[in-house]
């Protein structure tokens, strides 16, 4: 069940409203249309995606296919979109999502507020929280709540990690929590799988961490063609999930100048999540 926090800022667009946060319902009509394809980004496209803004800060949902950041000429990332938004030179990159990966992100609009919330990333003071769709070879009971832990190694050169051995060099711990909170029945060529809705919640902050953890745990999440298994591959192609049905919907942090507590949520919109919505 999603819980209501106190002092949640409620903003128009698709940020999660009083009637959803009863239940863990994904809303149908945000996984309609143009949700699922936006790839281009302009002025009038990114006003739809801006849950909060004010001097200091800028508070926005990022559509899955669009970078964070980019050295691509002619590629559309947040970055670009923002500073043509907001007609300026500046703007601060806190934390990152990956590119397929959709979910709300904090900009600093000045490099004091920047460096604030850089601070609150980096010490763990910003909480995030995820939905993923997963593909699971057997049955996972609802409610069922589990701690991984693992340690990564980074592939520079092949922009992948792999679960490793603790003592292996630069090996790095990583640990998530989730909990099951709906699933769905599944089944490509002939072997039944579970679809799985899961929350988690990030210990530490590790390359690809998530995507990595749960295909390590058996439960791949749909769409991820690298890190995802035969059945979750087979099943996301038959079902059309373009992009990997993980969504990084919640995000609390402290306001860099009042301190004001700061939380915002979102419904996911991917193909991944469509058997889940209501």
């Amino acid at each position: 069940m999603l819980k209501e926090r106190e002092q949640m800022e409620f903003v128009s667009g698709n940020i999660l409203n009083r009637d959803i946060l009863n239940g863990d319902v994904l809303n149908r009509d945000s996984l309609k249309g143009d949700n699922l394809n936006r790839n281009v980004l302009n002025r009038d496209s990114l006003n739809g995606d801006i849950l909060y803004e004010d001097k200091e800060i800028i508070v926005c949902r990022k559509m899955a296919g669009i970078a964070v950041q980019t050295a691509r000429i002619g590629e559309a990332d947040m970055e670009s979109a923002l500073k043509n938004y907001l007609r300026t030179s500046y703007i601060g990159i806190v934390h990152r999502l990956d590119q397929l990966v959709e979910g709300i992100l904090v900009f600093g609009k000045t490099k004091d507020a920047a460096a604030a919330l850089s601070r609150q990333s980096r010490e763990r003071m910003m909480n995030k929280e995820y939905y993923a769709a997963v593909a699971a070879a057997k049955p996972v009971p609802v409610k069922e709540k589990c701690t991984l832990v693992d340690y990564l190694k980074k592939d520079g050169k092949g922009n992948i990690s792999r679960v490793t051995c603790p003592d292996e060099k630069d090996a790095k711990r990583a640990e998530l929590s989730y909990e099951v909170i709906g699933t769905a029945a599944g089944q490509e060529q002939d072997m039944e799988i579970s679809i799985a809705l899961v929350r988690v919640c990030l210990k530490t902050g590790r390359h690809h961490q998530i995507r990595v953890q749960m295909a390590n745990a058996g439960m791949p999440i749909l769409g991820d063609n690298k890190y995802g298994s035969r059945e979750s591959k087979a099943y996301s192609s038959e079902n059309h999930v373009k992009n990997i049905a993980l969504c990084a919907y919640g995000l609390e942090f402290a306001h860099p100048r009042t301190g004001k507590k700061m939380n915002f949520q979102i419904v996911p919109s991917g193909e991944g999540f469509r058997c889940f919505a209501s």
